[in-house]
């Protein structure tokens, strides 16, 4: 199979998992908090998966300093992106109850909704995309990751989207266009970076583990804390130590 299309199938993949948690969400009532512990996982699982494999790699091949500067870009464009999108009603896009608006509370909202959480997906599209240059085959810990995180994200948002009166054609349609959208970032990645310096590629794995980061903080920790409250820290710590040790073996 030639690179670019495996590139293309596991962004794929690591995006079906955001269409599973809607679908479960939609068709199924999952307790909030259980939905919490999961999300507490998945931010423990993708703090690992960015220490060790992302941020690791970036500097090994790129030095300290490109790779600290990468960083910090990534965690201030998202940033920036998430405060003008949240001013426009998309601040609480993955929460699973009564924050999300309606579109009659907030006119445009759910685009704004939609654009957040493609947001949200596209730095870990683009890492798995890159994972694969250099013939190495895909980094496993970094798409059980994804996998891991997206589930609950697609679950509570979608939860969310419900309860603020969205239609099912809505709610699939964002999750199942970020899925294709989480395909072609792992094949534009692919592609577009085959032949750049180790350099180059170095500090754009650093923009998005930035980026990663920042989206954990501001959305995927609040979520969860807001439910499993004072077991949030030991679950995420478990995600974190399931995704070393995978990485390790």
């Amino acid at each position: 199979m030639p690179e670019w299309l495996e590139a293309w199938v596991w962004g794929l993949v690591g995006g079906a998992a955001l269409v599973i948690g809607a679908a479960v969400a939609w068709f199924a009532r999952v307790p909030s908090r259980v939905v919490a512990w999961i999300m507490a996982f998945g931010a423990g699982v993708l703090i690992s998966a960015l220490a060790f494999d992302l941020m690791d790699e970036a500097e090994r091949t790129g030095g300290l300093l490109p790779t600290a500067l990468g960083f910090l870009g990534g965690a201030v464009a998202y940033v920036l992106a998430n405060v003008a999108l949240a001013r426009r009603g998309a601040r609480h896009r993955k929460r699973s109850h009564g924050r999300q608006p309606s579109e009659e509370e907030v006119q445009g909202s759910g685009s704004a909704i939609a654009i957040g959480a493609l947001l949200d997906g596209v730095p870990e599209s683009v890492v798995l995309g890159l994972s694969l240059l250099g013939g190495g085959g895909i980094g496993v810990s970094v798409l059980a990751a994804v996998f891991i995180s997206n589930v609950p994200e697609g679950l509570s948002s979608a939860a969310g989207m419900k309860q603020a009166g969205r239609s099912a054609r809505y709610v699939f349609g964002v999750w199942g266009g970020i899925a294709l959208a989480s395909g072609a970032a792992a094949l534009l990645g692919n592609l577009l970076l085959g032949g750049a310096a180790p350099q180059t590629i170095a500090v754009i794995t650093a923009v998005a583990a930035g980026a990663i980061l920042a989206m954990i903080a501001d959305t995927m920790v609040p979520e969860a804390f807001e439910e499993a409250q004072l077991v949030t820290g030991l679950i995420t710590a478990a995600g974190f130590l399931t995704a070393f040790a995978l990485e390790r073996l």
